[in-house]
């Protein structure tokens, strides 16, 4: 059985609805690509970009509180949240071919 990404401790129905979006079917998928590369592939399907999602992705993923950022943690998230939609908006056209490709597979697009 495959767990979904909502077994994760701080990610609800909303938030599964955008990691189906992506292709991202199962808890194991989002740890396996980590917050970073989950992001952007969030990103690149649509879902507007913002920062307190970006970091309480992270949060969950280490089984923390989305409020436990703060200070010093919270601004290198800043930092590289900023970079990661930079490069995202820049470089991205939208789904790779393969990406698309499943999500057309499953019914998604």
């Amino acid at each position: 059985m495959i767990d979904p990404v909502t077994t994760i401790p701080g990610i609800g129905p909303a938030t599964k609805i955008l990691f189906d979006r992506a292709g991202i079917l199962s808890a194991e998928a989002l740890r396996h690509l980590g917050a970073d590369a989950a992001y952007r592939r969030l990103i690149e399907t649509g879902t507007r970009p913002h920062f307190i999602g970006y970091y309480a992705l992270h949060m969950s993923l280490q089984g923390r509180p989305w409020n436990d950022c703060k200070g010093k943690e919270k601004t290198e998230f800043r930092k590289r949240f900023d970079t990661l939609v930079a490069d995202a908006q820049t470089t991205s056209t939208g789904p790779s071919p393969d990406l698309r490709q499943f999500l057309q597979d499953f019914g998604m697009i």
